[in-house]
């Protein structure tokens, strides 16, 4: 959609193509104005304003308020050397050019050096120059005021002042002192007087969440010290800061509660003056609520609320598109739209009444501006965040699924897990209106896939998270302190637990900062060594892990200390520990609310103190009970503590290091602070009615060391609001008290003040309490509907009299209830559901939500005060509409053969109008990819259905779903199982879930059967072609015996049972050794059933070699190994060579040489 960009000045249209120095940039609304080729910046100051266009409405920018900074120069005059009389005040005044922004004021002498400034002689906040008193080294140099421009960058000088000081006595640099600035001589004292402000009082205005700068500068010899006070309470400790050598009292941020009267208080040996500043803090504007875009669906209600605060109250004023919405031209949508103050009602919206609004809150001091979008449409939900996300959480954490939606009207949205159950809400769970889900407390059972729904009248739309839960990454093994001796080696160990799916990186940090292991340190898995340890290697490790999702560390610390051979004090081989206690605590400076406490630290035990904690116990309220007063950091033993009036205390100190606490010190004297008027003010005040005709004034009391003297006491005021009465009062010593006999329901204005026997406290601000309600006297009447749709039905209703609620009005409360399906025989719940309506215009309505289809409902209207009800409206009943049913109930799949599956199911448990069948899709699943949807139809009266499947060894996908004339509803998907071709199961009695497959079909298994086969029919054709060349073989080989044992095999011939010993040494090849078999087919010639000659069998079971050799037989070696390195022929056993030549073939018996022989 086109965005559009347009600016004004000063409230009218700039027209940027008319000025070449003018630019806007593309895709943005900024402009840029470049002098380049000339131009006055001043022609281009003035107050701008963007406005943001499309076709949907017209959005507003802040005003932007364009000036130009100055560096003006000062103004030529000659200055007449300045004559005082020594010990006089004087002001040196600076006047300093205007500029935007103001300059930065300094004042320096000739030779460029800046004036030392102290308590006698300072700057004001105004630039000028003040002496409290002027002595004679002050005329020894001239004083020049500076004024620094930060924006151009340039620095003007006054013209210097000479100053000559006038004494009544010659003047001695020698006898010059810092303790007797006057040398001795006699110079008359004065008491002090104020250079600024002037007077005994002044006033301030400062504006809310600005800076706060009070000043007081005073003349006097000796030179005056400064005190600040506030009246009717403390100087806020957290916020007050003194500057300018406490001339100066800073608040940061202000507010309302800083206002009151401030006392500056200026003495010295001879007297002290007072000045007051009465302080009185404005605001400009501040939100309270600022209005939101707004997303209604067609004939919905709304409304923008924008509410803002400030002094005096801001003015609210509402535009729409960038104009007044009170010049707007009546449309038909606009009667739709009602403004009441700082609220815009919007009853039965239209498309194409979407705008942007604005809402604009200004006082004298400042304004605000909020656009607000107000989009009307009609869209079916849509899922905004990423799909299928995969979200790993630490076990026992809490946890959050995000599902973030849009849609119009607002989708109600469910959660689901692996795609079953209802929703989740409740217990473990907890779900969001923005879409998120709670999980409390993450365990391994969370896992799994979680489905969240978004559904309204126009669809549904659906995304998906998977949930892990990890073990969490933990330190089992911890670095330790560590003490070495300079030039030895220090290890550190830190060994690690981690869920083994998450990837883990160790990282070492020293004083906090990442470690650069270099060419020295040593690091493995479980422990960072540093080798040849130096003082420069002190410092604090720390092991950190951290993986993808969490982290841990742990952190030890490195001391390096002397050989104490080289020298015997060292002792720092220790390791540090707690520190020692303070001693000889002592009090000292008492003042009414403050007392200085002094002590002594102890010894810290190889380890710096950091903090001092200052406790307090006292003996009227809490005795015995000690009490955090205040902490101070290390390197201070003596503060001033502030302390509370009329409580009797004593102090102890505790010692702080990296170790720990030390033991508390022994207790300080008791010291006792005077009794004084209440500081504080009750809290909490408020008015409220138990019954219809008194108001009930509770506050919380006032703490034990807040009271500050003794016989605590409240005043208490009230009166009728806008009535223009008197106040009336009450004095009490209990936290309570009840005004009887008022009107209901009647506003008052009511303050409280604490007070003592000393005096009375400051007054509370007015607080507006209410008298008791009563029953509302009126009910609403003409309770109708209109729109009744399956789910939800619009609610008309004639408003009463608020005046009549007797009460704070909280809204209208229906009632309504489920009377009866409208599917025969179906029984429902008749359990009374309450929806609230707040509204105020004339005629109201509402619309009722998350209605049951196809039912009969009942209901009623009340009228609802804080307290109570009225009396029911007229009863009205409708029916909704018929809607597609919920999911069947269950669906299960049993196996009944290899090649069908029977199928079951449960009638939904809200058909939502009358069944007409049951539609059932199946697809068959490879992978990632589906094949074609199959569908199948069923009447309304059945449940089971055995369906016989193209292909037994596939898996099928099936969703399975209840009808009405309306149409589809909720489906409910399962899956089947594969099958294998077992021939024993039994029947399941839940969704089977078989993993199994046909390995027959397996191409593995198929691949490793040809191999055996192909080695069987290899070994066989050696065997054959031997026995056609008559070659004898000996049955001690062990290919040879392996063949037999196949051919034994093939003919089923048994094995012996036990391992016999030949004649001639072989053993059976049930031992495992290659020997002749004593059961030889009687086809074999004899000369293969001739026991072998010079053998015999060691102790071991091993044949020893006889005196010929296989090299006789075959193509030469050494008779161990054939050429292929194999050892084959070291268990072969070959004939004697006159045997050999007696034979027909000359070759080799051996197995190998017959395979050599098929070459």
């Amino acid at each position: 959609m086109l965005l559009r960009f347009s600016w004004r000045r000063n409230g009218r249209l700039f027209n940027i193509g008319k000025d070449p120095r003018v630019t806007m940039r593309k895709r943005s609304g900024t402009l840029e104005v470049g002098f380049h080729n000339g131009g006055r910046p001043e022609d281009y100051e003035g107050e701008y304003q963007c406005f943001a266009t499309n076709d949907l409405g017209v959005a507003l920018s802040n005003k932007i308020l364009l000036r130009v900074s100055k560096a003006p120069l000062w103004p030529k005059e000659v200055l007449a050397p300045v004559q005082v009389v020594e010990g006089s005040p004087l002001v040196l005044t600076c006047n300093p050019p205007p500029g935007l922004p103001p300059p930065l004021i300094f004042w320096m002498d000739s030779n460029m050096t800046p004036i030392h400034q102290d308590r006698r002689v300072s700057m004001g906040l105004n630039g000028d120059l003040y002496f409290s008193n002027v002595l004679v080294q002050d005329g020894q140099k001239d004083y020049s005021c500076n004024a620094r421009f930060n924006f151009t960058y340039t620095i003007q000088q006054k013209n210097p002042f000479n100053l000559k000081v006038q004494t009544t006595e010659p003047y001695n640099d020698t006898s010059y002192n810092a303790s007797d600035p006057f040398g001795g001589r006699k110079v008359a004292e004065t008491s002090p007087s104020f250079l600024t402000p002037e007077g005994s009082g002044s006033f301030k205005m400062v504006l809310r969440d600005e800076q706060l700068l009070l000043e007081c500068i005073a003349a006097g010899l000796p030179t005056p010290s400064i005190k600040w006070f506030k009246r009717g309470g403390d100087l806020p400790a957290q916020k007050v800061k003194f500057q300018n050598f406490n001339k100066t009292l800073k608040i940061l941020s202000v507010s309302e509660e800083d206002a009151g009267e401030y006392v500056c208080m200026a003495d010295n040996r001879l007297g002290s003056i007072r000045h007051s500043i009465n302080v009185q803090v404005k605001a400009a504007p501040y939100w309270l609520d600022k209005p939101t875009n707004l997303v209604l669906a067609p004939e919905e209600n709304g409304r923008l609320v924008c509410r803002a605060n400030g002094n005096p109250k801001p003015n609210i004023q509402w535009l729409m598109n960038g104009e007044p919405i009170n010049k707007i031209t009546e449309t038909p949508t606009s009667t739709n739209r009602e403004v009441l103050g700082d609220t815009i009602l919007f009853r039965g919206v239209q498309i194409g009444s979407s705008a942007v609004y604005q809402c604009n809150a200004s006082n004298q001091h400042g304004y605000l501006l909020a656009n607000a979008f107000v989009s009307v449409l009609d869209m079916a939900p849509r899922m905004l965040g990423p799909k299928n996300q995969l979200i790993k959480v630490v076990m026992n954490n809490r946890t959050f699924l995000n599902c973030p939606f849009f849609g119009s009207p607002l989708p109600e949205l469910r959660w689901f897990k692996n795609g079953q159950g209802s929703g989740l809400d409740g217990g473990q769970y907890r779900a969001y209106i923005n879409g998120t889900l709670e999980i409390k407390r993450a365990r391994k059972e969370d896992e799994g896939i979680y489905t969240c729904v978004a559904s309204n009248m126009l669809g549904n739309a659906e995304n998906q998270v998977q949930l892990e839960v990890k073990e969490p990454t933990r330190i089992i093994q911890a670095p330790t302190y560590q003490s070495v001796l300079r030039g030895s080696k220090a290890t550190f160990h830190c060994k690690v637990v981690s869920d083994p799916s998450l990837p883990t990186t160790v990282n070492w940090s020293k004083d906090g900062e990442r470690l650069d292991l270099g060419w020295r340190l040593k690091k493995d898995e479980e422990s960072l060594t540093i080798p040849s340890v130096s003082e420069n290697d002190e410092g604090i490790y720390t092991c950190t892990v951290k993986s993808e999702i969490d982290q841990d560390s742990a952190s030890a610390r490195l001391t390096v200390s002397e050989d104490a051979s080289h020298n015997p004090s060292v002792y720092s081989t220790l390791p540090p520990d707690r520190p020692d206690p303070p001693i000889d605590l002592d009090l000292s400076d008492p003042l009414a609310r403050s007392v200085r406490l002094t002590w002594i630290p102890g010894n810290d035990r190889r380890s710096p103190v950091t903090e001092f904690l200052v406790q307090f116990e006292e003996n009227r309220w809490e005795p015995g009970r000690w009490q955090n007063l205040s902490s101070y950091p290390g390197d201070l033993n003596s503060v001033i503590l502030q302390l509370a009036p009329n409580v009797n205390y004593q102090f102890r100190v505790i010692a702080i290091n990296s170790v720990g606490w030390s033991q508390p010190s022994q207790p300080s004297p008791r010291y006792k602070t005077t009794a004084a008027p209440p500081d504080a003010i009750p809290r909490d005040l408020r008015g409220w009615g138990s019954n219809k005709d008194n108001m009930e004034l509770t506050w919380e009391p006032l703490h034990d060391l807040e009271k500050n003297g003794p016989n605590l006491q409240y005043n208490v005021w009230w009166r009728r609001k806008d009535s223009g009465d008197d106040w009336t009062n009450v004095t009490t010593s209990e936290t309570k008290y009840v005004v009887r006999h008022t009107e209901t329901y009647v506003p008052y204005e009511i303050k409280i003040q604490a007070r003592n026997e000393l005096g009375s406290g400051p007054e509370s601000n007015i607080v507006i309490g209410y008298s008791g309600e009563d029953k509302p006297t009126d009910s609403p009447t003409e309770l109708r509907v209109s729109k009744v749709g399956s789910t939800r039905a619009n609610i008309h209703w004639k408003p009463v009299d608020l005046s009549s609620v007797q009460g704070e009005f909280k809204e209208y409360r229906l009632y309504y209830w489920r009377e009866s399906s409208l599917v025969p025989g179906l029984v429902v719940s008749k359990e009374k559901k309450t929806t609230g309506f707040y509204t105020t215009v004339p005629e109201p309505s509402g619309i009722l939500k998350d209605l049951v289809p196809y039912s009969k409902y009942k209901m009623f209207m009340v009228v609802a005060n804080s307290r109570f009800e009225s009396l029911p409206s007229n009863n009205v009943e409708f029916t909704t509409a018929e809607g597609v049913p919920d999911a069947p109930r269950f669906f299960r799949i049993n196996r009944r053969s290899l090649d069908t599956l029977y199928l079951e199911w449960g009638k939904p448990l809200e058909p939502n109008g009358i069944l007409i069948g049951y539609q059932l899709v199946y697809q068959r699943v490879n992978g990632s990819r589906l094949g074609p949807q199959q569908f199948e139809t069923f009447r309304p009266n059945m449940t089971d259905f055995i369906l016989r499947l193209p292909d037994r060894s596939a898996r099928y996908k099936f969703s399975l779903s209840a009808l009405t004339k309306v149409g589809m509803g909720e489906v409910y998907a399962e899956e089947s199982p594969l099958f294998t071709n077992e021939e024993n199961f039994t029947d399941a009695t839940d969704v089977a879930h078989i993993d199994q497959v046909d390995i027959a079909t397996q191409g593995w298994f198929i691949g490793l059967m040809c191999a055996i086969a192909l080695i069987i029919l290899i070994l066989l054709i050696v065997c054959f072609i031997k026995r056609s060349r008559g070659g004898k073989y000996p049955s001690s080989g062990f290919l040879t015996g392996f063949t037999k044992y196949l051919v034994r095999d093939k003919k089923d011939l048994p094995l012996d049972p036990v391992d016999q010993k030949d004649q001639d040494g072989s053993f059976d090849y049930q031992n495992g050794s290659s020997v002749r078999d004593r059961n030889e087919n009687e086809n074999s010639s004899d000369e293969d059933n001739k026991p072998l000659q010079g053998s015999q069998t060691s102790l071991d079971g091993n044949v020893k070699e006889s005196d010929d050799s296989l090299v006789d037989y075959g193509e030469g070696g050494d008779g161990q190994f054939n050429e292929d390195g194999s050892f084959i022929g070291q268990y072969t056993v070959k004939k004697d060579k006159d045997e050999t030549e007696g034979n027909e073939s000359s070759e080799a018996t051996s197995p190998v040489n017959a395979i050599y022989s098929l070459a």
